[in-house]
């Protein structure tokens, strides 16, 4: 049927799942990811940046003429540029340094101001979310969209991701695999779907660098070894929308899987996934190996399960890293080092990374 909007904003959201075939096969499990990608803004964030935008202007505190302004490692900004251009409104957006090139395009083709700041930790003032707040709590022209903290974040998806990929999988989902960068996806959509079936299982999977296994395993943000070129992804700090989240497994996952999952996948299944999106693919594939048929060695069910992740991002937004041999380099993972088999056999073997927890806050 022919849809008609009046504006980008109104073409956010109702995205489709497509199966996974290749690794589907591989596993003897349904994976599918639902593509997030085809939202207007190119990612998962276009849903959050409108429920943020359209709950500021029902409640009063974004009126016309002001300005909004957030921190943000890429994708929400490229979605509040989005918003903010369809519904009238001028977007500021302040993100670190490093991130892709690609990305920073983005948000200044639709019509956003950059505001590039250094990379530091969260506990100093200069930090890109401090940044961004301090604008707005000195000029009263800006409203602060507060991506982190702002529950409009996971409302999003507790009132239209999670029912959607419900009814998607006619009420079948076994296991829902996510991510975690503010923990509004994740934290939305795993409280709709346990609202609905208790049984279903949530893994959040961490990249190395990031505390949020240890912190649902041992309740302290305390970093994994290394670091990880993927962007958002991996919080230091328990906030409101990841508060949301019903999780009951958590593990962490290293760039070397991510390079060998993305690269199979865009070789067989023509998905050309962004660094995020590889992540909860590899993290999918993880886990069909753990709880379906080949797992059945494991303390887990042995059956077919049909498992969905998000694929949050565009390919495009990851080239210059993902797909760059000479980056991947610099990070010492060799493209050609691991074959998808070898990743398989490696998971298969793998006893102790799935860490079981109960988190539901």
């Amino acid at each position: 049927m022919n849809k008609t909007a009046n504006n980008l904003a109104e073409l956010i959201g109702d995205t489709p799942l497509v199966k996974v075939a290749s690794l589907s096969q591989l596993t003897g499990c349904d994976i599918y990811v639902k593509c997030e990608f085809l939202n207007p803004g190119g990612s998962v964030k276009d849903r959050a940046a409108l429920q943020m935008v359209t709950d500021a202007i029902a409640s009063g505190e974004l009126k016309p003429g002001m300005s909004i302004v957030e921190g943000t490692a890429g994708n929400t900004g490229i979605g509040l540029a989005i918003v903010a251009k369809s519904l009238g409104y001028d977007l500021e957006v302040v993100m670190p340094k490093g991130q892709t090139k690609e990305k920073e395009q983005m948000i200044e083709l639709h019509g956003a101001k950059l505001h590039l700041v250094d990379a530091v930790p969260f506990s100093n003032p200069a930090h890109f979310y401090h940044t961004a707040r301090t604008m707005a709590e000195n000029n009263p022209k800006y409203w602060w969209a507060n991506q982190f903290e702002n529950l409009s974040n996971a409302k999003a998806h507790f009132e239209q991701t999670g029912p959607e990929i419900y009814q998607q999988t006619d009420k079948e989902i076994d296991v829902f695999v996510s991510v975690a960068g503010t923990g509004g996806t994740l934290g939305g959509i795993s409280d709709y779907l346990k609202s609905q079936n208790p049984e279903i299982k949530t893994v959040a999977v961490d990249p190395d660098g990031s505390g949020i296994l240890n912190y649902l395993a041992q309740g302290k943000h305390i970093a994994t070894e290394g670091g990880s070129f993927t962007e958002g992804i991996g919080i230091m700090r328990l906030v409101e929308n990841f508060k949301q989240a019903k999780i009951d497994y958590a593990v962490n996952l290293p760039d070397k899987d991510i390079v060998t999952v993305a690269n199979y996948v865009r070789k067989h299944d023509a998905l050309v996934l962004g660094s995020s999106s590889a992540l909860n693919v590899t993290a999918a594939f993880f886990s069909a190996l753990k709880f379906g048929p080949l797992g059945s060695n494991e303390k887990h069910s042995g059956q077919k399960h049909t498992i969905v992740t998000i694929a949050c991002d565009l390919g495009e937004r990851s080239i210059s890293k993902l797909y760059n041999d000479e980056f991947l380099a610099t990070k010492n993972i060799n493209v050609a080092e691991q074959n998808i088999e070898q990743l398989k056999q490696k998971y298969l073997a793998n006893t102790e990374s799935l860490k079981k927890v109960d988190f539901s806050a």
